[in-house]
Formats: C-alpha cells, structure tokens, sequence
C-alpha cells in the first residue's frame, strides 16, 4: 500500500461528508461540561466506522480504540476538544450556531471533525498498520481545571500506555495547506487572578473619610506590571494582564470595594511560583499602605506546553513528505496556552498548528471572535495529516 496517496484519496473521498459534520457540530456548539450532544454525535459517527468506544470519561469525553495488526506492540494517542466558547457569533451561513451565545470560536468544530474522519480512514487501513490508535475526544479545554487534566486522572493515558500523542490546532492566520510545528516549550502556562480592593465607601465630595479602593486598585494595577519588567529574567517570556475592573460606584460615590481580573502566563514553573508570591506580596502591602485591604486569589491553571523534539521533528519531516517541504513551517513560542499541555507533561507530546485562513475568501478573523471561520479545505488536511503521522508513528 502507498500509505501516503491511500490517505490522501480517503481524505478526498470523504471530503463532502465531512464538511457536513463540521458544519452540523458549529451549528450545535456546546460550552465546557455540558458536552451532552456533541458526545452523542460523535459516539453515532465512531459506531457507524465501527470503531470501539468508551463513552462517559472526565465528563463527556470519549475514547475510541482502532488496533491493527498485533495491536499491543505500540499504543499512540490522537486528540481533538469538543467544547465551544461563550460568544454570540456574527456570521451568516448556513452553518451559523443555533446556540445563542455559544459558538465554535476557537475551531474545536474542526478539531473534533478532522480526527472523526482520520479515525474513519485508519479504520479502513488498519490491516496495514501494527499496533493501537486511541482517540481522544475531550471535553472543556475552555475551562478550568481543564477536561485533559481529569481524562489523565481517570487514566485515559494507561490501559493500553500511550507511548506518545499528538494533537493539533487551528491557526487563522496561517494560510490553508500549510501547518507549524514548534519543538520545545511551545505554549506558556496560564493562570487566572482574582483580587478584590477593599476599602470604606463614602461620598465623593468627602473623600478624606473614605478609604478609596478604586485610587487603591489604580496603584495596583501599575504595580503588578513590576512583576514582569523588574522581577522576571528579561530571557523569559512572562505577561500580566488586568483585563476586567468591577467598580461600583458613581460620580459622587466612592465604593467599598473594587474587584479586579487579570491572567498570568510564563515557561518556567520556578518563577510561576515566585511570581504568585510577589503579586500577593504587591497586593497586599499597597492596600495596606493605603488603609485599605485585599484579597487575592490565584486560580492556578494550565502548565506550559512541551512538545517533544524526537517526536516533532519526525512529524515535522512526515508533515513535509505529505504536504511538500513549501507547506510545512516553523513557528516561534505562544504565550497562549491549551490544556493539551496536562499531556505533554505526562507522554511525549506533538501539538501543532493546521492552517485555516484564505485571505482571497476573506477568511481572515481570529481564534475567540465572533466572525471566526475557516476554510474547510483546511479539513482534509487536518484529517489526512493526522492519519499520516499515526500510521508513521506506529512503525
């Protein structure tokens, strides 16, 4: 068998198919842990290839089985998240979400498809491979603590052990027919902060017998960005972001209380942690310093994403042999961050970027934006490639 053109014929093949499964999954998008239906769907689409499937794990995540030839000689891992965002979307096609204010913003739609169908074309193939596929089909990605972190407690990695697994991601500002890879620490970690300015309310004629939270949480919010620019290495990439500030009060009322939101993303665990310290350290010291007080809670979420060097550069160069040398990138870091990252720290890990945009189509908006599309090219890419790499990784 001339793995390479079977696959590309398959992808072709079913191509129209599985443009109707993206399109029925964005039209049905469900937000993090509420996954009732998609999992269903998906669940109705593995038994129709026959493939074997667990239901029900982390939530409602699912894990389908596809054993070639003597199947317990090597177990690898595909994934693809299921869930969508809270956003109401914009387009007009179709297609558009049938969900108010839940949508497919970040491409899960994709994700899910492109492995439905290359676990469709490893299914016909499977007489020609040796070992185990296991595919991942995994809930909220999009919400802490993360569908990937309680999949691997409820063992989704073991029976049979995964020796390595790959999964990869929409990037709209990639042009369809082209992918990136990036070996090493790929995506930062992510947390979430939570700070609440308290003071004592009062009118806003009279504030010297108010402690004002509001003055408080402007001085803290400068502050913080210390945190990065005279605290962390100037060699590693951390950011700081406030992003919301809750304060109510009104031209002439000063409020008790002031809450702030913001995100914290670095590659290195040691200064993740010393960088906590210093944000409850800055925090807590200015308010008092002010008379007031605060609060400060760090919902620690995602850690950094590490992709393998073996196991990228070999997917990096399968990549090339499929697609040619011209559609295969290099791409630097992200400080975004993916839940994806819980697998890399447990297995070798490859997680790498499809192409989704066409600038000629006018397919061109960002991942989280309620205009996000893509060009569903993308999709035999996205499943022929996946397909390609598994059947590769297994020799």
């Amino acid at each position: 068998m001339d793995g390479k053109d079977t696959i590309k014929a398959l992808a072709e093949r079913y191509f129209e198919e599985t443009v109707a499964i993206r399109r029925h999954l964005h039209a049905h998008p469900e937000l993090s842990f509420q996954e009732k239906e998609t999992a269903a769907f998906i669940s109705t689409k593995l038994k129709e290839y026959g493939i074997e499937h667990q239901t029900n794990i982390g939530g409602y995540g699912i894990v389908g089985f596809i054993k070639g030839k003597n199947p317990s000689k090597k177990t690898i891992a595909l994934r693809a998240d299921i869930d969508a965002l809270p956003i109401e979307e914009k387009n007009d096609c179709s297609y558009t979400s049938k969900n108010i204010g839940v949508m497919h913003a970040c491409g899960h739609d994709v994700h899910t498809t492109s492995l439905l169908c290359a676990a469709r074309i490893l299914q016909e193939i499977k007489e020609h491979f040796e070992g185990t596929i296991k595919l991942i089909f995994q809930p909220a990605e999009e919400k802490l603590p993360g569908g990937a972190s309680i999949m691997i407690k409820e063992g989704v990695l073991k029976n049979p052990d995964v020796t390595h697994i790959i999964g990869q991601h929409v990037l709209p500002q990639l042009q369809t027919g082209k992918v990136a890879f990036k070996s090493g620490i790929a995506m930062a970690s992510c947390d979430e902060l939570y700070i609440t300015v308290k003071g004592k309310g009062g009118h806003g004629a009279v504030p010297n017998l108010a402690v004002d939270p509001l003055l408080i949480s402007a001085h803290l919010i400068i502050a913080l960005q210390s945190v990065v620019s005279r605290n962390a290495n100037p060699l590693l990439p951390s950011v700081l972001t406030i992003g919301k500030c809750i304060a109510n009060g009104a031209t002439n009322i000063i409020p008790e209380e002031v809450k702030l939101e913001g995100t914290f993303r670095t590659f290195d665990e040691k200064w993740r942690s010393e960088a906590h310290q210093r944000i409850v350290q800055i925090c807590t010291s200015i308010a008092a310093s002010f008379g007031g007080s605060c609060e400060v809670n760090i919902d620690k979420g995602y850690p950094f994403l590490k992709n393998d060097e073996t196991i990228t550069n070999n997917a990096f160069a399968l990549a090339q042999a499929y697609l040619g040398k011209e559609n295969v990138e290099e791409m630097p870091a992200r400080m975004t961050a993916e839940d994806f990252s819980y697998y890399s720290q447990v297995v070798p890990a490859c997680f790498y970027r499809l192409g989704t945009g066409n600038i000629e189509k006018g397919i061109t908006s960002s991942i989280h934006t309620p205009t996000f599309d893509v060009d569903e090219n993308c999709l035999k890419i996205g499943a022929g490639l996946m397909a390609w790499i598994a059947i590769n990784s297994l020799a």
